[in-house]
């Protein structure tokens, strides 16, 4: 594992984990500011989809409930 870390540090050079942080943070504020203009129109448009989602999760949780109910 020790040598897996020394390997890693050694595969980017400084300028490439800079780049690597600038990207992350540039790309982050992008999506926040593109999130910011198109937020009226998804609380217009996707109104009431959270319980789709709800019942996704709980779909989900209704397969590993039977799974471990034919499980034993």
């Amino acid at each position: 594992m020790i040598k897996f870390v020394e390997n890693f540090e050694n595969m980017f050079t400084t300028g490439q984990w800079i780049f690597a942080a600038l990207f992350i943070i540039a790309f982050i504020i992008a999506m926040y500011i593109a999130y910011g203009k198109d937020k009226p129109l998804h609380q217009k448009v996707y109104k009431g989809s959270y319980k789709i989602l709800i019942g996704f999760f709980i779909f989900i949780v209704l397969l590993f409930v039977i799974k471990i109910f034919f499980k034993h």
